[in-house]
Parts: C-alpha cells; structure tokens; sequence
C-alpha cells in the first residue's frame, strides 16, 4: 500500500503546531521557534510531494525547500522575511552556543508573533495542496 506522502506532512505539521502551543502555554520560547520551524518545513515538505516527481530532500533549510519546490515564485515579500527569519531557529536551537542569544530573542509576545504567522504561512500553502 503505497503511503500519501502530501498527508504523512501535512499531518506530521499539523501535530507539531499544537507541540508549539503546548511549548508556548508553558512559556517554553525556545522550543516554540523550534516547534514552528518544524511545522514550516514539514508543510514545505508536503508542497514538494505535491509538485514534484521526487522525494524533498533530507534538509531543515527551508530557503532551499522553497526554491527546490518553485514556491518561492509565489510568496510575497513579507512571507520570504518570515521564512529568513525562520531560518536558523532548527539549528540554532540545537546548539548549547546559540541558546542563549535565542533564549534573549524569543519573548512571549515575538513568540506569539511566530505561532501566529506561522499558521497564516503554512495555510496559505495549504490551499495549494
């Protein structure tokens, strides 16, 4: 049986945003960033399946999901900033070195911003799918 690989993505973000609220009810700002990241490049990663013959690849970096896939024709300059500035909160919050500078980043007001634009970013690309 073969899986619906649009559906294993969409479904993987769709968990992750409610990890992301959970993170933020308990004031946990890292892990929101690193949550919506993840709702980000897994919804990116459903596009992909959608409009392209091939599995995306084994990659966090959601420039090059954007690119790979041909979205980045579509999105305004406002969702291009966000996904920049979305960017580096996979790695970053990896890393003992970059927690802190994050940790001092993240508010619960930016991190209310981030959840918020997030789920505006992945349901537009959502009525692409």
């Amino acid at each position: 049986m073969a899986i619906d690989r649009v559906a294993y993505w969409k479904d993987l973000a769709d968990y992750d945003i409610v990890t992301a609220e959970a993170m933020f009810a308990t004031k946990r700002w890292l892990y929101v960033g690193f949550m919506c990241h993840q709702v980000i490049e897994k919804t990116l990663k459903a596009y992909w399946c959608k409009t392209q013959p091939n599995d995306p690849p084994y990659v966090h970096n959601l420039v090059r999901l954007i690119n790979g896939s041909g979205l980045d024709e579509q999105m305004t300059e406002e969702q291009l900033e966000f996904i920049d500035q979305m960017t580096p909160l996979n790695i970053e919050a990896r890393y003992p070195e970059y927690k802190e500078a994050l940790l001092r980043a993240l508010s619960e007001e930016k991190c209310r911003e981030i959840i918020d634009s997030t789920k505006s970013l992945t349901k537009w690309i959502e009525t692409m799918l």
